[in-house]
């Protein structure tokens, strides 16, 4: 979810220059961080040097449908490259994943099949041997990068809605992002939508999946962005997808209305769509008593990769 800079390929190195707001640039670990940033389309891989400032990155398509193990080996022997090209030693990891992160295996993940047996913190300590590794669900990563980097610096509460490959939401309150119980704080694409009861799950409405499913039922190429093009004119695309906004803002709505945000931070491919953004700001205004600003993240693709490498930064011990 960006930093700067494009990609090409199946990832080319690109050079950034972000680094983790409320870190003097001289106070530095001795050694590198590294991020990984896990996707059901693509996989992120960062290094950065002590104080967080990314250094490369690369991305890398997940191939999903050929399973979790070959995307985990190619993620890490990724990360190897990096970090040897980087020079000197790897001092934290920081890893966004899909799903509730267990120590034992990882729940609600479903779009790559086998994710839910992986061990991600020891399979990076073992395959890196590095002995700090911080792993999270993937939107906290992105909230954690918007509350030291972003938009949720100077707000709270805040809330970060994901609309890519799934929707779901964080929440950030007091500085930090907010769990939940068992960890799946914000779980929204599991949301109750349409009926009659119990209705459909909303990511499978809502989501970048759905909305290519979609497009491909209305006969548009291009997929979720060439329907959000389509519907740039009256018709049937448009009305498709206005019908589909309108369930996602009301389950908004009433997170809105449960947390009373100061800001509400939209990230994910889909939340490019100035089209889908316009509808949500406007239907949120519609009914909401209390309106919070909605911004789009301004890391674009890299917020999850941005918050690994913050998570990878903090769990090194201050400096005395």
């Amino acid at each position: 979810m960006g930093a700067t800079g494009g990609h090409g390929g199946d990832g080319a190195v690109e050079q950034v220059s972000v680094r983790l707001a409320g870190v003097p640039a001289d106070t530095r670990t001795d050694g590198l961080l590294l991020g990984i940033d896990f996707g059901g389309t693509k996989m992120a891989v960062g290094v950065a040097d002590g104080s967080g400032r990314l250094l490369a990155h690369r991305r890398i398509a997940t191939h999903a449908e050929r399973g979790a193990p070959q995307a985990l080996d190619r993620a890490l022997a990724l990360a190897a490259e990096l970090v040897a090209g980087a020079g000197g030693p790897l001092v934290a990891a920081g890893v966004a994943s899909p799903g509730v992160v267990r120590p034992d295996g990882i729940d609600l993940a479903p779009n790559v099949p086998g994710w839910e047996r992986l061990r991600l913190a020891d399979a990076v300590s073992d395959a890196l041997g590095v002995a700090r590794v911080a792993v999270d669900n993937d939107l906290n990563a992105a909230a954690l990068a918007e509350l030291r980097l972003g938009a949720l610096r100077d707000a709270d509460p805040g809330l970060v809605v994901g609309i890519g490959t799934g929707v779901a939401a964080a929440v950030t309150v007091g500085g930090r992002v907010l769990a939940g119980h068992r960890g799946a704080a914000g779980e929204i694409g599991y949301a109750v939508a349409g009926g009659p009861w119990p209705g459909t799950m909303l990511e499978l409405d809502f989501s970048g999946r759905a909305l290519d499913r979609l497009a491909d039922e209305l006969g548009v190429a291009g997929q979720a962005a060439g329907l959000a093009a389509a519907a740039e004119l009256p018709g049937a695309a448009r009305d498709a997808l206005t019908a589909r906004v309108d369930e996602l803002a009301r389950h908004l709505v009433t997170c809105c209305l449960l947390l009373d945000p100061q800001r509400v931070v939209l990230v994910g491919g889909v939340a490019g769509s100035t089209l889908v953004r316009g509808l949500l700001v406007d239907r949120l205004a519609e009914v909401l008593p209390h309106r919070p600003d909605v911004v789009l993240s301004r890391f674009a693709d890299d917020a999850a990769l941005l918050g690994a490498v913050t998570l990878a930064r903090e769990a090194v011990p201050a400096a005395r």
